[in-house]
């Protein structure tokens, strides 16, 4: 099962250098903005009550 997967993926996205370089690049893109929306998340839930907005109401 593994090798069937791990063939069918390199012929897929790693075979040519330009759809590895674009599956590199997605790859990046899609990581920092679940990364970015996953450090703000935990920010906002650790500092709930604390920030300047939520102490002095504009």
């Amino acid at each position: 099962m593994a090798p069937a997967i791990t063939s069918r993926l390199y012929s897929l996205l790693f075979r040519r250098n330009a759809t590895f370089a674009l599956t590199i690049v997605v790859g990046a893109l899609f990581f920092e903005r679940a990364f970015d929306q996953g450090a703000d998340a935990i920010y906002e839930n650790l500092n709930e009550g604390k920030k300047y907005g939520y102490v002095y109401n504009d």
